[in-house]
């Protein structure tokens, strides 16, 4: 599959919060999927486990099954890409139009 396409997944499976928070909680840690359902305890099951499917889907999450439990181990690496691509040339730029202001406004 593309690369594009790869980062449209990404851009999706990112565009809702419930995931986002997802990710958050896996920052810092692995957790089992038992774990988040109870830490998102507003969804159900079922709704937790599909926003996990759109995550791995996109890469952005590695699943590892240890006898019965599901642990999901947040892969940074696609967030990386996408800030390599999107995010790091705009704010370089951003920060060299900064510094040319400083420049000129300094006595």
């Amino acid at each position: 599959m593309s690369t594009e396409a790869n980062q449209d997944r990404v851009f999706k499976a990112l565009s809702a919060r419930v995931r986002r928070e997802i990710l958050d909680a896996l920052k810092d840690a692995p957790s089992t999927t038992g774990a988040l359902c109870a830490r998102f305890s507003a969804l159900d099951r079922c709704t937790v486990m599909q926003h996990l499917k759109v995550l791995e889907g996109a890469d952005l999450i590695i699943v590892q099954r240890r006898g019965r439990e599901r642990w999901n181990h947040l892969n940074p690496l696609p967030i990386k890409q996408v800030h390599d691509r999107w995010i790091g040339p705009h704010a370089a730029r951003a920060v060299g139009v900064l510094e040319r202001m400083k420049a000129d406004l300094e006595p």
